[in-house]
Protein backbone atom coordinates (compact mmCIF):
# COMPACT_ATOMS: atom_id res chain seq x y z
CA UNK A 1 0.00 0.00 0.00
CA UNK A 2 0.76 3.90 -0.80
CA UNK A 3 1.67 5.33 2.32
CA UNK A 4 -0.31 8.89 3.11
CA UNK A 5 -1.17 11.50 5.27
CA UNK A 6 -4.81 12.67 5.88
CA UNK A 7 -5.39 16.30 7.28
CA UNK A 8 -8.99 17.91 7.38
CA UNK A 9 -9.45 21.57 6.70
CA UNK A 10 -11.65 22.57 9.29
CA UNK A 11 -14.92 24.83 7.63
CA UNK A 12 -18.67 25.37 8.61
CA UNK A 13 -20.56 24.49 4.92
CA UNK A 14 -23.90 25.88 4.92
CA UNK A 15 -25.74 24.43 1.55
CA UNK A 16 -29.03 24.62 0.67
CA UNK A 17 -31.16 27.18 -2.05
CA UNK A 18 -32.23 30.39 -0.74
CA UNK A 19 -29.03 30.23 2.12
CA UNK A 20 -27.45 33.37 1.19
CA UNK A 21 -30.36 35.14 1.54
CA UNK A 22 -31.43 33.22 4.55
CA UNK A 23 -28.96 32.45 6.93
CA UNK A 24 -25.78 34.62 5.99
CA UNK A 25 -26.49 37.38 9.22
CA UNK A 26 -26.75 34.80 11.33
CA UNK A 27 -23.59 33.13 10.33
CA UNK A 28 -21.48 36.09 10.39
CA UNK A 29 -23.04 36.93 13.79
CA UNK A 30 -21.57 33.48 14.92
CA UNK A 31 -18.45 34.68 14.47
CA UNK A 32 -18.84 38.03 16.05
CA UNK A 33 -17.59 40.20 13.22
CA UNK A 34 -18.60 43.50 13.94
CA UNK A 35 -16.69 45.60 11.25
CA UNK A 36 -16.54 43.85 7.63
CA UNK A 37 -14.63 44.59 4.57
CA UNK A 38 -17.25 43.37 1.67
CA UNK A 39 -15.48 42.16 -0.96
CA UNK A 40 -17.36 42.10 -4.29
CA UNK A 41 -17.22 42.84 -8.28
CA UNK A 42 -18.91 45.79 -9.11
CA UNK A 43 -20.58 43.87 -12.03
CA UNK A 44 -22.32 42.29 -9.37
CA UNK A 45 -23.53 44.87 -7.47
CA UNK A 46 -27.00 45.04 -7.58
CA UNK A 47 -27.55 41.19 -6.10
CA UNK A 48 -24.54 42.00 -3.25
CA UNK A 49 -26.52 44.80 -2.20
CA UNK A 50 -29.87 43.04 -1.62
CA UNK A 51 -27.41 40.23 0.34
CA UNK A 52 -25.49 42.11 2.86
CA UNK A 53 -28.81 44.60 3.30
CA UNK A 54 -29.28 42.75 7.06
CA UNK A 55 -25.85 43.05 7.51
CA UNK A 56 -25.42 46.94 6.69
CA UNK A 57 -24.17 47.89 10.41
CA UNK A 58 -21.72 45.16 10.16
CA UNK A 59 -20.19 46.36 6.79
CA UNK A 60 -16.73 49.02 7.55
CA UNK A 61 -15.73 49.23 3.87
CA UNK A 62 -16.41 47.60 0.24
CA UNK A 63 -13.60 46.67 -2.19
CA UNK A 64 -14.73 46.12 -5.84
CA UNK A 65 -11.23 46.53 -8.00
CA UNK A 66 -11.26 42.42 -8.24
CA UNK A 67 -8.65 40.99 -10.71
CA UNK A 68 -7.88 37.88 -11.90
CA UNK A 69 -5.24 36.27 -10.83
CA UNK A 70 -4.93 39.03 -7.79
CA UNK A 71 -2.46 41.07 -9.08
CA UNK A 72 0.09 42.45 -6.31
CA UNK A 73 -1.60 45.56 -6.56
CA UNK A 74 -4.86 44.57 -6.10
CA UNK A 75 -4.31 42.64 -2.90
CA UNK A 76 -2.59 45.71 -1.29
CA UNK A 77 -5.41 47.86 -2.28
CA UNK A 78 -7.55 45.74 -0.52
CA UNK A 79 -5.27 45.05 2.69
CA UNK A 80 -5.39 48.68 2.85
CA UNK A 81 -8.79 49.30 3.08
CA UNK A 82 -9.12 46.63 5.67
CA UNK A 83 -6.28 48.52 7.68
CA UNK A 84 -7.94 51.60 7.36
CA UNK A 85 -11.08 50.50 8.82
CA UNK A 86 -9.73 48.13 11.21
CA UNK A 87 -11.66 44.92 9.87
CA UNK A 88 -12.17 42.41 11.65
CA UNK A 89 -13.63 39.83 9.15
CA UNK A 90 -14.23 39.88 5.16
CA UNK A 91 -17.40 39.25 3.32
CA UNK A 92 -16.50 37.46 0.30
CA UNK A 93 -19.51 37.56 -2.40
CA UNK A 94 -17.95 35.93 -5.88
CA UNK A 95 -16.07 34.16 -8.11
CA UNK A 96 -12.28 33.10 -7.42
CA UNK A 97 -11.01 35.83 -8.17
CA UNK A 98 -13.09 37.82 -5.60
CA UNK A 99 -12.79 34.90 -2.58
CA UNK A 100 -8.98 35.53 -4.06
CA UNK A 101 -8.68 39.54 -3.07
CA UNK A 102 -10.49 38.17 0.46
CA UNK A 103 -8.24 35.59 1.26
CA UNK A 104 -4.95 38.23 0.15
CA UNK A 105 -6.50 40.12 3.03
CA UNK A 106 -6.45 37.43 5.20
CA UNK A 107 -2.95 36.31 4.62
CA UNK A 108 -1.95 39.34 6.13
CA UNK A 109 -4.46 40.79 8.74
CA UNK A 110 -5.10 37.17 9.82
CA UNK A 111 -8.83 38.02 10.02
CA UNK A 112 -11.81 35.10 9.36
CA UNK A 113 -13.20 34.86 5.50
CA UNK A 114 -17.01 34.01 5.18
CA UNK A 115 -17.39 33.12 1.59
CA UNK A 116 -20.40 33.30 -0.66
CA UNK A 117 -19.39 31.63 -4.37
CA UNK A 118 -21.22 32.62 -6.80
CA UNK A 119 -19.20 30.54 -9.29
CA UNK A 120 -17.86 26.78 -9.24
CA UNK A 121 -13.86 27.86 -8.39
CA UNK A 122 -13.92 25.98 -5.24
CA UNK A 123 -11.33 28.14 -3.74
CA UNK A 124 -13.88 29.02 -0.66
CA UNK A 125 -12.83 25.53 0.56
CA UNK A 126 -9.02 25.51 0.10
CA UNK A 127 -6.19 27.04 2.57
CA UNK A 128 -4.34 28.19 -0.99
CA UNK A 129 -3.91 31.39 -1.64
CA UNK A 130 -2.55 32.86 -4.93
CA UNK A 131 -0.66 36.52 -6.14
CA UNK A 132 0.77 37.60 -9.49
CA UNK A 133 4.10 39.48 -9.19
CA UNK A 134 6.02 40.90 -11.95
CA UNK A 135 4.30 38.80 -14.38
CA UNK A 136 4.70 35.56 -12.40
CA UNK A 137 1.61 33.55 -10.10
CA UNK A 138 2.72 32.56 -6.64
CA UNK A 139 1.17 30.34 -4.47
CA UNK A 140 1.04 29.27 -1.13
CA UNK A 141 -0.84 27.44 2.07
CA UNK A 142 -2.28 29.41 4.98
CA UNK A 143 -4.64 27.87 7.22
CA UNK A 144 -5.67 32.07 7.75
CA UNK A 145 -6.94 32.45 4.21
CA UNK A 146 -9.58 29.09 4.65
CA UNK A 147 -12.79 30.68 4.81
CA UNK A 148 -14.45 29.84 8.33
CA UNK A 149 -17.63 29.85 7.15
CA UNK A 150 -19.08 28.83 2.53
CA UNK A 151 -22.60 29.55 2.42
CA UNK A 152 -23.41 27.38 -0.89
CA UNK A 153 -26.77 28.78 -2.54
CA UNK A 154 -27.18 27.65 -5.93
CA UNK A 155 -29.61 30.41 -6.43
CA UNK A 156 -26.56 32.44 -7.42
CA UNK A 157 -24.95 29.98 -9.61
CA UNK A 158 -28.35 29.22 -11.11
CA UNK A 159 -27.82 32.76 -13.49
CA UNK A 160 -24.47 32.40 -14.52
CA UNK A 161 -24.19 32.22 -18.45
CA UNK A 162 -23.87 29.05 -19.49
CA UNK A 163 -20.56 29.52 -21.61
CA UNK A 164 -19.14 30.60 -17.61
CA UNK A 165 -20.84 28.29 -15.99
CA UNK A 166 -19.08 25.37 -18.55
CA UNK A 167 -15.69 26.75 -17.97
CA UNK A 168 -16.38 26.81 -14.21
CA UNK A 169 -17.54 23.65 -14.56
CA UNK A 170 -14.75 22.28 -15.96
CA UNK A 171 -12.48 24.16 -13.30
CA UNK A 172 -14.34 22.18 -11.21
CA UNK A 173 -13.41 19.01 -12.75
CA UNK A 174 -10.17 19.71 -12.65
CA UNK A 175 -9.61 19.74 -8.95
CA UNK A 176 -11.16 16.36 -9.09
CA UNK A 177 -9.13 15.17 -11.97
CA UNK A 178 -5.65 16.15 -10.18
CA UNK A 179 -6.70 15.43 -6.71
CA UNK A 180 -5.87 10.88 -7.96
CA UNK A 181 -2.63 12.07 -8.36
CA UNK A 182 -1.49 14.74 -6.11
CA UNK A 183 1.54 15.08 -4.06
CA UNK A 184 -0.73 14.31 -0.85
CA UNK A 185 -3.71 12.10 -2.45
CA UNK A 186 -5.11 9.58 -0.07
CA UNK A 187 -8.07 7.62 -0.21
CA UNK A 188 -10.40 10.21 1.45
CA UNK A 189 -9.50 12.77 -0.96
CA UNK A 190 -10.00 10.13 -4.05
CA UNK A 191 -13.37 9.12 -2.87
CA UNK A 192 -14.23 12.28 -2.29
CA UNK A 193 -12.66 13.51 -5.80
CA UNK A 194 -14.75 10.96 -7.59
CA UNK A 195 -18.42 11.66 -6.01
CA UNK A 196 -17.56 15.04 -6.55
CA UNK A 197 -16.47 14.69 -10.81
CA UNK A 198 -19.63 12.22 -11.27
CA UNK A 199 -21.81 15.13 -9.48
CA UNK A 200 -20.15 17.34 -12.53
CA UNK A 201 -20.93 15.94 -15.15
CA UNK A 202 -24.71 14.95 -14.16
CA UNK A 203 -24.59 19.10 -13.36
CA UNK A 204 -23.02 20.21 -17.04
CA UNK A 205 -25.55 17.79 -19.09
CA UNK A 206 -28.27 18.44 -17.44
CA UNK A 207 -27.64 21.94 -16.60
CA UNK A 208 -28.54 21.75 -12.99
CA UNK A 209 -26.47 24.22 -10.39
CA UNK A 210 -27.44 22.04 -7.25
CA UNK A 211 -25.06 19.23 -8.89
CA UNK A 212 -22.67 21.51 -10.02
CA UNK A 213 -22.37 23.13 -6.68
CA UNK A 214 -22.38 20.24 -5.17
CA UNK A 215 -19.73 18.50 -7.47
CA UNK A 216 -17.75 22.19 -7.06
CA UNK A 217 -17.60 21.91 -3.40
CA UNK A 218 -16.54 18.44 -3.58
CA UNK A 219 -13.70 18.05 -5.97
CA UNK A 220 -12.32 21.55 -4.23
CA UNK A 221 -12.06 19.89 -0.81
CA UNK A 222 -9.97 17.02 -2.20
CA UNK A 223 -7.73 18.93 -4.03
CA UNK A 224 -7.39 21.15 -0.67
CA UNK A 225 -5.97 17.65 0.89
CA UNK A 226 -4.52 16.14 -1.96
CA UNK A 227 -2.73 18.95 -3.18
CA UNK A 228 -1.21 20.51 -6.35
CA UNK A 229 -0.33 18.51 -9.64
CA UNK A 230 0.86 19.07 -12.91
CA UNK A 231 -2.25 20.21 -14.38
CA UNK A 232 -2.60 23.32 -11.99
CA UNK A 233 1.32 24.24 -12.12
CA UNK A 234 0.48 24.65 -15.79
CA UNK A 235 -2.58 26.51 -15.74
CA UNK A 236 -0.62 28.77 -12.65
CA UNK A 237 1.86 29.48 -15.43
CA UNK A 238 -0.47 30.11 -18.53
CA UNK A 239 -2.93 32.33 -15.85
CA UNK A 240 -0.22 34.81 -14.26
CA UNK A 241 2.36 35.30 -16.75
CA UNK A 242 0.14 35.10 -19.95
CA UNK A 243 -3.12 36.95 -18.50
CA UNK A 244 -5.31 33.36 -20.15
CA UNK A 245 -9.09 33.76 -18.55
CA UNK A 246 -8.63 31.70 -15.78
CA UNK A 247 -11.56 28.75 -15.84
CA UNK A 248 -11.77 29.01 -19.64
CA UNK A 249 -7.59 28.07 -19.16
CA UNK A 250 -8.68 24.67 -17.27
CA UNK A 251 -11.36 24.01 -19.24
CA UNK A 252 -8.96 23.59 -22.48
CA UNK A 253 -5.98 21.98 -20.74
CA UNK A 254 -7.56 19.55 -18.53
CA UNK A 255 -8.06 17.22 -21.46
CA UNK A 256 -4.47 17.34 -22.48
CA UNK A 257 -3.19 16.63 -19.14
CA UNK A 258 -5.49 13.84 -18.47
CA UNK A 259 -4.09 11.99 -21.76
CA UNK A 260 -0.61 12.87 -20.93
CA UNK A 261 -0.76 11.09 -17.51
CA UNK A 262 -3.18 7.97 -17.94
CA UNK A 263 -0.36 6.03 -18.91
CA UNK A 264 1.67 5.97 -15.39
CA UNK A 265 -2.00 6.95 -13.70
CA UNK A 266 -4.55 3.44 -13.97
CA UNK A 267 -6.45 3.88 -11.20
CA UNK A 268 -7.03 7.80 -12.01
CA UNK A 269 -7.91 6.85 -15.31
CA UNK A 270 -10.27 4.10 -14.11
CA UNK A 271 -11.93 6.26 -11.76
CA UNK A 272 -12.56 9.10 -14.35
CA UNK A 273 -14.39 6.73 -16.86
CA UNK A 274 -16.58 5.66 -14.27
CA UNK A 275 -17.31 8.87 -12.82
CA UNK A 276 -18.46 10.06 -17.05
CA UNK A 277 -19.73 6.30 -17.34
CA UNK A 278 -17.65 5.87 -20.45
CA UNK A 279 -14.77 3.41 -21.34
CA UNK A 280 -12.19 6.10 -22.60
CA UNK A 281 -12.16 8.29 -19.91
CA UNK A 282 -9.78 10.94 -21.95
CA UNK A 283 -12.28 10.07 -25.10
CA UNK A 284 -14.76 10.68 -23.06
CA UNK A 285 -13.69 13.75 -21.72
CA UNK A 286 -13.03 15.36 -25.06
CA UNK A 287 -16.29 14.42 -25.91
CA UNK A 288 -18.32 16.13 -22.91
CA UNK A 289 -15.83 19.29 -23.50
CA UNK A 290 -16.74 19.89 -27.35
CA UNK A 291 -20.76 18.92 -26.32
CA UNK A 292 -20.43 21.78 -24.33
CA UNK A 293 -18.55 24.37 -26.98
CA UNK A 294 -14.70 23.83 -24.80
CA UNK A 295 -12.13 25.59 -27.16
CA UNK A 296 -10.21 22.81 -28.34
CA UNK A 297 -6.77 24.65 -27.79
CA UNK A 298 -4.83 27.50 -25.78
CA UNK A 299 -4.39 29.71 -29.47
CA UNK A 300 -8.04 30.07 -29.13
CA UNK A 301 -7.66 31.77 -25.84
CA UNK A 302 -4.58 33.97 -27.25
CA UNK A 303 -1.79 31.88 -26.66
CA UNK A 304 0.92 32.54 -29.37
CA UNK A 305 2.88 29.35 -31.10
CA UNK A 306 6.26 31.38 -30.25
CA UNK A 307 5.18 31.07 -26.05
CA UNK A 308 5.06 27.38 -25.95
CA UNK A 309 8.79 26.95 -25.17
CA UNK A 310 8.83 29.79 -22.49
CA UNK A 311 5.48 28.26 -20.94
CA UNK A 312 7.20 24.67 -20.78
CA UNK A 313 10.65 25.83 -19.18
CA UNK A 314 8.45 27.77 -16.60
CA UNK A 315 6.19 25.24 -15.41
CA UNK A 316 8.93 21.97 -15.76
CA UNK A 317 10.64 23.04 -12.33
CA UNK A 318 7.74 23.17 -10.46
CA UNK A 319 5.86 20.04 -11.64
CA UNK A 320 5.89 17.86 -8.44
CA UNK A 321 8.51 14.80 -8.41
CA UNK A 322 5.97 12.05 -8.28
CA UNK A 323 3.86 13.51 -11.03
CA UNK A 324 2.65 9.58 -12.92
CA UNK A 325 4.64 10.41 -16.29
CA UNK A 326 8.27 12.23 -16.24
CA UNK A 327 7.82 15.82 -17.75
CA UNK A 328 11.19 15.77 -18.81
CA UNK A 329 13.43 15.54 -22.35
CA UNK A 330 10.72 17.37 -23.86
CA UNK A 331 7.43 16.11 -23.08
CA UNK A 332 6.36 18.83 -21.23
CA UNK A 333 7.32 20.47 -24.27
CA UNK A 334 4.96 18.15 -26.30
CA UNK A 335 1.60 18.30 -23.95
CA UNK A 336 1.63 21.94 -23.79
CA UNK A 337 1.86 22.38 -27.57
CA UNK A 338 -1.16 19.83 -27.97
CA UNK A 339 -2.96 21.66 -25.22
CA UNK A 340 -1.98 25.04 -27.65
CA UNK A 341 -2.93 23.27 -30.84
CA UNK A 342 -5.78 21.14 -29.48
CA UNK A 343 -4.20 18.20 -30.92
CA UNK A 344 -4.44 14.60 -29.01
CA UNK A 345 -0.82 14.29 -26.91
Amino acid sequence: MREFTYEAHPARIVFGAGAARTRLADEVGRLGATRLLLVASERDAERVRSLVAPLRDRIAATFTAVREHVPLATAEAARAVAAAVKADGVLSIGGGSTTGAAKAVALTARIPVVAVPTTYSGSEVTPVWGLTVDGRKTTGVDPAVLPRVVVYDPELTASLPRGLAVASGFNALAHGVEAFWAPRRNPVSTAIAEDGIAAIVVGLRKDDPVALLRGAWLTASAFAAAGSGLHHKLCHVLGGTYDLPHARTHAVVLPHVLAFNAPGAPDAVARVARALGVDDPVGGLRELADEMGVPRGLRELGLGEEQIDEVAALTEPAVPEDNPVPVGGGALRRLVRAAWSGEDT
